[in-house]
């Protein structure tokens, strides 16, 4: 029977926490009692640095609820590091590993189709966004040029797919062995190469809190997963500069050419232009080139990726049989469970 593992990260998800862990909760135990996944499944919360008590909570949702379990990070490392932190904590003991977000956007529904497709003998199932309806135009229009940037600079990604996915231990066993500290998972799992289906789901509203990706943090993402796993940037400033001088030669030959002719033009707002033009070039090309070289700076440093701190997994253990085995057999004590 499969042994299933849900990895959810948090980051300051207090007033959230409650309710996700109620949702998941009858989720797992409706799993396990129509035995599509065993008892041993588990709902593992990763705590990334929260200050707002989520790791109090998480600590006393373990202790009355051998379902979940509990990762606490030394500081906060940023959602794809305490993501892969989760991962490598369960690749030891899940057959196979769904990660979602703790805010309750993703349908949980969908997890029965991506079992299902598991079970087809996929190894990487991706939850995608069937629509976007409930997104402004602004988000909608960012996120589609986001995807369609990324494939134009030669990141292979799937579109609508953010972190909602399962992948099979074989498949979370290889990803472990990708060492590079810039983390833009969305782009490094398609690289696996391994049987692959995608769920279509709808997105919902987020239950409580804020978002923890404002427009600043969307920006830095979409750079980080350029620059991490493609170099076309730099192969356009170098096409970029040929132009230039081949513009620049093309340009000196008219001018050499109406010198003769007696010519004269005073070139004082095409110098200008010109000055600019190149400047702000040389710039933009120095900074790409400049953030290349902070990444190769940063991955020879070899530091850890993620810390962690301490887990729930002894007390957890503890509450084990009297949590799971009665609430997996008796529905009536879901509610009662949380």
């Amino acid at each position: 029977m499969l042994k299933l593992y849900l990895v959810i990260p948090c980051y300051n998800e207090n007033a959230v926490i409650d309710e996700t862990t109620k949702r998941l909760n009858e989720k797992l135990n409706g799993l396990i009692r129509s035995k599509a996944v065993s008892p041993a499944s588990r709902v593992v919360y990763i705590d990334d640095g929260s200050t707002d008590g989520t790791w109090e909570k998480i600590e006393s949702i373990s202790a009355t609820n051998g379902l979940f379990e509990g990762v606490k990070l030394s500081r906060n490392y940023g959602h794809q590091n305490a993501l892969l932190a989760g991962l490598h904590y369960a690749a030891d003991h899940a057959d196979a590993v769904i990660s979602m977000d703790a805010d309750l956007q993703d349908d949980i529904d969908a997890i029965d189709k991506m079992i299902a497709e598991y079970q087809k003998g996929c190894e990487v199932v991706y939850g995608v966004r069937s629509k976007r309806k409930k997104d402004s135009f602004f988000k909608r229009f960012t996120a589609q040029g986001f995807y369609k940037l990324l494939r134009f600079m030669g990141v292979e990604i799937v579109f609508n797919h953010a972190d909602y996915r399962l992948l099979s231990n074989r498949a979370v066993k290889e990803l472990l062995g990708f060492k590079e500290v810039n983390l833009f998972l969305r782009g490094i799992v398609p690289m696996l190469g391994f049987k692959s289906a995608k769920v279509y789901y709808e997105r919902g509203e987020r239950f409580a809190g804020e978002s923890k990706y404002p427009l600043k943090k969307m920006l830095f993402f979409a750079l980080q997963g350029i620059t991490s796993l493609s170099v076309k940037p730099i192969r356009l400033i170098t096409i970029m500069g040929l132009l230039c001088f081949l513009v620049s030669m093309v340009l000196l030959i008219v001018f050499i050419a109406q010198y003769f002719m007696g010519i004269t033009v005073s070139g004082w707002a095409s110098m200008i232009t010109s000055i600019w033009g190149l400047g702000g070039l040389q710039l933009l090309g120095i900074g790409i080139i400049g953030e290349y070289i902070g990444k190769i700076y940063l991955e020879t440093k070899k530091r850890p990726r993620f810390i962690i701190e301490k887990t729930t997994g002894e007390t957890t253990e503890a509450s084990m049989c009297k949590s799971v085995d009665k609430s997996s057999v008796d529905q009536s004590e879901d509610s009662q469970l949380f």
